[in-house]
């Protein structure tokens, strides 16, 4: 139980740090980019791909069923 707890929290912490740096070349908007150029932008940068890393971990640790320890 602890390592599930901790696995999700380790996806919640790639979830934010992805968000963040999304959050902030949003951004690049305000200068002259659209939203598609914005888009391409963003799935060229590894940082931003943390989101969905930390969104897939935190899937897998809810859904995976846990094993049963007393049988």
């Amino acid at each position: 139980m602890f390592g599930r707890i901790t696995i999700f929290l380790i996806g919640f912490g790639f979830m934010v740090i992805g968000f963040a740096d999304i959050i902030m070349y949003s951004n690049l908007m305000t200068i002259g980019y659209n939203f598609t150029e914005y888009v391409h932008f963003i799935i060229s940068k590894f940082e931003c791909w943390y989101s969905i890393i930390g969104l897939f971990i935190i899937i897998l640790t809810i859904y995976i069923p846990r094993r049963k320890e007393n049988e």
